[in-house]
């Protein structure tokens, strides 16, 4: 007897259309389904995972690493909070190619690591657990290099632990400005409901407006599957309880008013058309700053840091990383130029 073909569930119907405007394949991204530690979506490398204990739980850190040798010296690349460590892969092939060792973990929440049901998220306790992860790898020092989110918990492993950081290097960052000093505070019911209502068609015209100006490709396509998967998934409410957890820290967790307390030389690499502003939607009355102009926010910043350095590419947006990878790579050799 034949099996009749599983129909897409309402939510999904909705996505299709959505999917068809944008020029998305609809077949693949209805099929779309992940657990929360995203079982059978591969990675670009081997992935390792590190068991730790940390707020008296048992969890594991998920990482790939890419080895030289160990008289070469390491780069460990953050993510940020729409993605994970495989979206680092054309850097990381690019950056073992230059001889340097390489790390890329996924988060606690993030990813294939684990997603707890009760989390304390911090950026210092994420910091606690990278270098927890560095300590059982043996690596005694980094060039520590953290986007968007990822940028944030990058400058608080640098204040935390600038023997350990050899160079802090910054690619797009949020976390440039400290949001709550703009916008109202939310309560993480707030987020934990814009996280259970996104769907495949909302993830990807979040990302093709605010990421690439409009256009799409199936790179960009292929950056959304762990999010679409998610939301399509059995554990999509364990996984977005954890996103709404982790947007607190974005907003209450500022570290923009301690960079100028960093010891390690840092560089910015800025694409200007970004105008990533958590928050800008629910400013204070009377706030009349334009949250997220990067295209003014590097410079704003190099007055702050003791030892900075400014790299600015024009009509680039939140990846340039991902969105020109070869203007992203010259700047990225150059702010490394003295780590080689």
């Amino acid at each position: 007897m034949n099996k009749m073909p599983r129909l897409p569930n309402l939510v999904q119907l909705t996505a299709l259309l959505g999917l068809l405007l944008i020029g998305a394949d609809p077949a693949v991204a209805v099929e779309l389904e992940f657990d929360a530690r995203l079982t059978g979506f591969d990675y670009p490398f081997p992935v390792q995972t590190f068991a730790f204990k940390s707020q008296d739980q048992d969890l594991e850190m998920a990482y790939m690493i890419l080895e030289n040798g160990p008289d070469r010296p390491w780069i460990t690349l953050l993510h940020g909070k729409n993605f994970n460590g495989a979206y680092w892969e054309q850097t990381a092939r690019h950056l073992h190619d230059q001889g340097f060792n390489v790390l890329m973990p996924d988060q606690i929440g993030f990813g294939k690591s684990t997603k707890p049901r009760h989390y304390q998220f911090s950026f210092a306790a994420l910091a606690n657990n990278t270098l927890g992860l560095m300590d059982k790898l043996g690596i005694e020092q980094t060039v520590v290099v953290g986007h968007s989110m990822g940028g944030m918990l990058a400058t608080r492993f640098a204040l935390m632990h600038p023997e350990r950081t050899t160079q802090l290097l910054l690619v797009n960052p949020i976390g440039l400005e400290n949001y709550l000093e703009y916008v109202q505070y939310r309560d993480i019911g707030f987020f934990l409901e814009l996280s259970l209502g996104q769907t495949a068609e909302k993830i990807r015209a979040y990302q093709q407006k605010n990421y690439y100006d409009g256009a799409w490709n199936d790179r960009y396509e292929a950056l959304t599957e762990p999010l679409v998967g998610w939301v399509q998934g059995p554990d999509h409410e364990r996984v977005a309880w954890n996103a709404a957890l982790t947007y607190d820290m974005l907003f209450t967790q500022s570290v923009i008013t301690e960079m100028g307390d960093l010891q390690v030389p840092t560089a910015l690499i800025l694409g200007t058309r970004d105008r990533t502003g958590p928050g800008r939607n629910w400013k204070r009355p009377g706030v009349t700053r334009e949250l997220g102009r990067y295209d003014r926010l590097g410079a704003e910043v190099m007055e702050i840091l003791p030892d900075g350095k400014l790299f600015e590419l024009d009509g680039l947006g939140h990846l340039p990383q991902i969105e020109n990878f070869g203007r992203f790579v010259a700047v990225l050799d150059e702010a490394l130029e003295k780590t080689r």
